[in-house]
C-alpha cells in the first residue's frame, strides 16, 4: 500500500463498543462490512497519532476503496518528492530580516529549528501530543460519560492513577483505549 500508511494507525468505535483497530489494512475491511450491512450504523474512526475523527468514503469494493485511502494526495506547491508542502507563515518584520540573514535560506532555516526542537525534549513532546490526540477522542466519545471532566483534568495533571480511577467505570474499551493511551504518554516524559 502506498501512503503514510506505514505509521498511521486508527480505531473505530460504534457508540462505545470498539469494532477495529491497526492500520488501515486491519480498519478498512471492518469498516466495509459494517457499512454494507447497515450504512445507518454509526461508526467513528479516530486517527491515533491526533486523536481527529476522520472519514473514508466506503463506496465501491474494497480494493477500490484501499487505493482511493491510500493513494498520495495531489501535489501542489513545494518539493514533491521530498514531501515538502508549502504553507503559509506570519512572522514579525525581525523574524523575516534574521532568517533572510541565515546562509542556507529561510526554508532550510526554519526546517533546521524545527528538527532542532523536535529533539531537544521528544518524550515530553511525544506525551503532550498523546494527551491532545486523548482528549480530541475522549471529548467525541466519552464527552457524555461520568467523571468526563475530572479525567480530563486529570489527564492534563499528569495525574495517571487518579485517570485511571476516574474513567475505571466506563464502558471497557473506551476505559480500555483511554488508560492504554494516558500510559503511553505516562511512559513517554522523562522522569523529574
Amino acid at each position: 500500500m502506498l501512503g503514510m500508511e506505514h505509521q498511521a494507525t486508527y480505531t473505530a468505535f460504534v457508540g462505545t463498543r470498539r469494532v477495529a483497530a491497526g492500520k488501515l489494512s486491519a480498519v478498512l475491511p471492518v469498516l466495509k462490512r459494517k457499512w454494507d450491512a447497515d450504512r445507518a450504523t454509526s461508526v467513528q474512526v479516530f486517527d491515533d497519532e491526533s486523536g481527529r475523527a476522520v472519514d473514508f468514503d466506503l463506496r465501491g469494493s474494497l480494493e477500490e476503496i484501499v487505493r482511493r485511502e491510500t493513494e498520495p494526495p495531489a501535489r501542489g506547491p513545494g518539493r514533491p518528492k521530498l514531501g515538502v508542502v508549502s504553507r503559509e507563515v506570519s512572522m514579525l518584520p525581525r523574524h523575516w530580516d534574521w532568517l533572510e540573514e541565515q546562509p542556507n535560506g529561510i526554508s532550510a532555516t526554519l526546517r533546521r529549528l524545527v528538527e532542532d526542537a523536535r529533539k531537544s525534549e521528544p518524550g515530553k513532546q511525544h506525551a503532550a501530543r498523546v494527551r491532545t490526540a486523548l482528549s480530541r477522542f475522549l471529548t467525541a466519545v466519552a464527552g457524555d460519560l461520568p467523571n468526563y471532566e475530572e479525567a480530563t483534568r486529570a489527564l492534563f495533571a499528569r495525574e495517571h492513577t487518579r485517570f485511571a480511577k476516574l474513567v475505571a467505570k466506563w464502558p471497557k474499551d473506551v476505559k480500555a483505549y483511554a488508560v492504554k493511551r494516558s500510559l503511553e504518554a505516562r511512559r513517554s516524559e522523562p522522569r523529574a
